[in-house]
C-alpha cells in the first residue's frame, strides 16, 4: 500500500518544488540532508549579500542621477536668466552710437542758441530726447560708467593717453573722450579716457 502511494507523493513533492531555483533544492537524502541545509543557508546568505550590494549600488546611482538632474536644471535656469538679462546686448551696443551723436549735438549747442526764443524749443527737445534715451537704457540695465575724477580701472576704463598734471594724482582719470557703459554686471563698452601723470 505504501509503495502504491509513493509515486503520488513524489509527484506532489515535485509539483510543490516547481519554480524553486536549483541551488535551493536539496539534492541528497539521509546524511546529506544536514550538509544540504548548511549549503542552502550559505547560498542564501551569499545571495542576500549580493542583493544588498546591488541595492546599495542602485541607491548610489539614483543619488548621482538626482544630482546630475539638479545640475542640469540649475544650468538651464542660469542660461534662461542670462538670455533674459543680456538679450539686448547687441542692440544696446549698436544704439550707443546714437547716444554719442546726440550727446555731441547737445554739447555743441552754444549758449546763444539756448537763449534764442526761436531755437529754445529745438534745444529743449534734443535734451529731452537724450534724457529719455538714458531712462530707457536704465530700464534695461544699461548704465553709464563713472570715469572722471576716479582712479583708472582697467576693467571699465581704456586709457587712450596720459596727460601731465600737477593738480591730480597719477593714475586719475581727468578726461573722458567716449563714455563707457555696463549692461547689468557685464561691460558693454569701456570708457575711453585720458589719465593724469606726474609732470616731467
Amino acid at each position: 500500500m505504501n509503495d502504491e502511494n509513493k509515486p503520488q507523493d513524489d509527484a506532489a513533492a515535485e509539483a510543490e518544488l516547481k519554480g524553486v531555483p536549483e541551488e535551493f533544492l536539496d539534492g541528497g537524502d539521509g546524511n546529506d540532508e544536514a550538509e544540504g541545509e548548511e549549503a542552502g543557508k550559505g547560498g542564501l546568505a551569499e545571495a542576500l549579500e549580493a542583493l544588498r550590494g546591488d541595492l546599495e549600488a542602485a541607491k548610489q546611482d539614483v543619488l548621482y542621477a538626482q544630482a546630475e538632474t539638479q545640475n542640469v536644471r540649475r544650468r538651464m535656469e542660469k542660461d534662461v536668466a542670462d538670455a533674459r538679462n543680456y538679450a539686448a546686448t547687441g542692440f544696446a551696443r549698436d544704439i550707443l552710437s546714437v547716444w554719442d551723436n546726440l550727446s555731441r549735438a547737445v554739447e555743441a549747442i552754444p549758449d546763444s542758441l539756448r537763449e534764442d526764443d526761436k531755437m529754445k524749443g529745438l534745444v529743449v527737445g534734443i535734451e529731452a530726447t537724450q534724457r529719455e534715451l538714458e531712462k530707457v537704457f536704465k530700464q534695461h540695465g544699461v548704465e553709464r560708467i563713472a570715469a572722471v575724477g576716479l582712479p583708472l580701472d582697467p576693467n571699465q576704463h581704456q586709457a587712450m593717453m596720459e596727460v601731465p598734471s600737477a593738480d591730480h594724482e597719477a593714475g586719475t582719470v581727468i578726461q573722458e573722450m567716449q563714455s563707457g557703459w555696463m549692461i547689468k554686471d557685464r561691460l558693454l563698452r569701456p570708457a575711453m579716457v585720458g589719465v593724469a601723470k606726474k609732470p616731467d
